[in-house]
């Protein structure tokens, strides 16, 4: 009650972000204080689930008050479909409950509670949680029921047997990753509280030489801890020193747009939505830091014997920063949402998956009709960037000068593409957003008639290869039939 009540106290005259901050760093000060006194090799893997579960509870409700009941009410329902629905079905099922719940939590806090009175976006850690629920069931299925034709990677990850309540929560709602995530699979979570995480994990990827050299002793994670710190701390003074300066909704003033060339507007977009992304890497840095100071996270060692720690990673900066192409910026960006997604709707979806994922995303995040734009128009994205891949690319190719030529247009193509589409996901609502679309039709229509021409041409050259490729077989069965004759 305590506890309660001082959350409350805190959400009314605290900030969010600053609660928020503040339990996360709580959490870090755990993590260390969990690997040194509740090592595996000093304790029971009984003792370590008991105190990560009550240590995230203890979080959850210190930040969210009586809202973070919602954590154990989906957890449960869905643990009791795990357990009373048959092995064949139970992921299905299990995967409507859960994602479910979470949207009906997510319209209510939109659409009730955030009118006329305060309420803390606890639908947040219930996103993660019902991501780490949906693979579990997913694993489980494809354990339990020994399907044939699964991938090496699900194969990794199947389940053999149905986990304890304790397990179950313990997975969920741990103190490391109840705030921010990251998810994580069942088995690397297992392997973290048992002890046995810096064994080789997948077959294909582990080196004889490397893993025989390497894993006798527990490698420690200070120097990745303190080097995403630091990250932390220039991603959150990045973002609190422009964030202000350089708002997105600026781009649909309409005095700005009046009076601004078109390519500054687009350069204005473009560092606008850059500015804004430092705010995530603080989060998601953060949250690897916490996991990596538990000891939770490790991923094998490089060629030079230096460990990694990015097993749970959520983002590589550089590679989002300096991406080419629009699939290598969102492989880079999210990455543990990106590999749910891939694993419960991509690989298992037998019509259109690319739309099933993004319409699934969409759906995740929230109920927002930004979200569903941004998620229509990268449909759009995806496609038009993959055309022009496959046609253009080649062209490029006959030198190095030419592929560095190319590689800078399309990093510039790309971060222009990724500030439009994106824009809809920070305005949320739909009179901004197509507000937005409007002040931008004309960039829109270029990119629409540039897709439709490569389109096109690609069309020609088919039909003519096609051509050429009937008049030489009959030329070839011609003299086939000569020579036979002869």
């Amino acid at each position: 009650l305590i506890t309660s009540l001082t959350g409350i106290f805190l959400q009314c005259f605290v900030p969010p972000q600053v609660n928020f901050v503040a339990c996360q760093l709580f959490a870090l000060l755990m993590a260390l204080l969990f690997r040194i006194y509740l090592h595996p090799s000093k304790t029971s893997p009984f003792i370590r689930h008991v105190v990560a579960t009550l240590l995230g509870l203890y979080l959850a409700l210190f930040c969210f008050g009586w809202y973070s009941l919602h954590f154990l009410v989906q957890s449960g329902l869905s643990y009791s479909v795990m357990v009373f629905v048959g092995l064949e079905h139970m992921h299905k099922y299990c995967f409507i409950v859960t994602l479910g719940y979470l949207i009906v939590c997510q319209v209510t806090r939109v659409y009730v509670f955030d009118y006329g009175m305060y309420s803390a976006d606890f639908t947040g850690p219930m996103m993660v949680i019902t991501q780490k629920i949906t693979s579990l069931a997913f694993e489980i299925h494809d354990g339990m029921t020994k399907r044939e034709g699964l991938t090496p990677s699900q194969k990794y990850l199947a389940i053999s047997r149905m986990p304890s309540l304790l397990e179950y929560l313990s997975y969920n709602c741990n103190f490391m990753g109840i705030l921010a995530g990251p998810t994580c699979s069942y088995n690397d979570y297992m392997a973290f509280i048992e002890g046995t995480g810096y064994r080789p994990r997948h077959q294909e990827n582990a080196n004889g030489k490397e893993n025989g050299k390497y894993r006798q002793s527990e490698p420690s994670p200070k120097k990745d801890v303190i080097s995403k710190l630091c990250t932390c701390a220039v991603s959150l003074g990045i973002y609190l020193s422009l964030c202000k300066l350089l708002p997105v909704d600026q781009s649909i003033d309409d005095e700005f747009v009046r009076n601004t060339p078109f390519p500054l507007q687009i350069v204005y977009l473009y560092v606008a939505m850059l500015a804004l992304r430092p705010k995530y890497y603080f989060v998601w840095t953060l949250a690897d830091a916490i996991n990596n100071a538990a000891g939770f996270g490790f991923n094998g060692y490089n060629k030079d014997g230096s460990p990694r720690w990015d097993l749970i990673s959520n983002l590589r900066i550089l590679d989002i920063e300096f991406a080419t192409s629009f699939k290598l910026f969102l492989d880079n960006w999210n990455i543990q949402t990106a590999q749910w997604l891939k694993r419960v709707c991509y690989e298992r979806c037998p019509i259109n998956p690319t739309a099933a994922t993004f319409l699934l995303s969409a759906m995740w995040h929230g109920v927002y009709p930004g979200y569903y734009l941004t998620f229509v128009t990268g449909i759009g994205m995806t496609m038009a960037a993959r055309a022009i891949r496959h046609n253009i690319r080649p062209h490029f190719l006959v030198s190095d000068v030419h592929k560095r030529v190319y590689d800078v247009i399309t990093w510039a193509a790309t971060q222009v593409a990724i500030s439009y589409t994106v824009v809809p996901f920070v305005l949320l609502t739909v009179g901004p957003s197509l507000k937005f679309y409007r002040c931008v039709k004309i960039y829109k229509l270029k990119i629409y008639k540039m897709t439709a021409s490569i389109h096109k041409f690609n069309s020609k050259n088919i039909k003519y290869d096609n051509k050429v490729y009937k008049m030489t077989t009959k030329y070839t069965n011609c003299h086939s039939k000569e020579n036979r004759n002869t």
